[in-house]
C-alpha cells in the first residue's frame, strides 16, 4: 500500500512540476510567430502568467496591417488532460459587420483527453448561442445555432436542419 501511495505522490508531483514550469508565455510567442507567417499579428496590452493559466488583456488582431478585431481578454487554462481557451468581448471592425457578427460576448474552446480528436466550441454573442465542435482529423467544423438572434449576415452560409440552423465546413 505504501508503494502505491508513494507512486501516486510522485506522479502528482511530476504533473504539478510540468504545469508549473511549462513556458506558457513562450508557447504564446510561438503561436504568434506562426500567425505572423500568414500576415496575422496580435498586439496585446499585457500578459499575466499564472500556475495553470495565461491571460492576455486588450488584444488587437491585425491582418495584413489592418486592425480587424479587438478582444478584451483571452484566458488559456491547462491541466494537460484538459485545456480551454476563453475569449471575452470579441468586437470586429465596422467594415466586417455585414459578413460576421459584430460582437461575441464570450467563446470557449475546450479539449480533453477523453475525446482527443475533438475541440468543443461554445459561444454567446449578437447572433445568439452557438454550440459546436471541430474535428481535428477530418478538419471539419460544425456549429449549431441554439438560440439564433441576428443571423441575417451569416444566413447565406447556414443550413436548416431538424434542430434549427447550423453551419458546417471543412478546412
Amino acid at each position: 500500500m505504501q508503494m502505491v501511495k508513494k507512486s501516486a505522490y510522485i506522479v502528482i508531483g511530476v504533473w504539478l512540476a510540468i504545469i508549473a514550469f511549462m513556458p506558457k508565455s513562450e508557447l504564446y510567442y510561438t503561436v504568434e510567430e506562426q500567425l505572423s507567417k500568414k500576415e496575422i499579428t496580435l498586439n496585446e496590452k499585457s500578459i499575466d502568467e499564472g500556475f495553470f493559466t495565461l491571460t492576455l488583456h486588450d488584444v488587437t488582431i491585425y491582418v495584413k496591417g489592418i486592425a480587424l478585431a479587438n478582444i478584451e481578454k483571452i484566458d488559456f487554462f491547462t491541466l494537460l488532460f484538459y485545456t480551454s481557451l476563453d475569449i471575452s468581448e470579441l468586437k470586429v471592425d465596422e467594415v466586417l459587420h455585414a459578413k460576421v457578427p459584430k460582437l461575441t460576448k464570450e467563446a470557449t474552446f475546450s479539449h480533453n483527453l477523453f475525446s482527443p480528436t475533438t475541440i468543443s466550441i461554445d459561444a454567446n454573442g449578437s447572433v445568439g448561442v452557438i454550440d459546436g465542435t471541430y474535428d481535428l482529423i477530418d478538419k471539419q467544423v460544425h456549429l449549431d445555432f441554439v438560440d439564433p438572434k441576428e443571423i441575417d449576415m451569416v444566413k447565406a452560409s447556414l443550413k436548416k436542419g431538424e434542430k434549427g440552423w447550423f453551419y458546417e465546413n471543412s478546412f
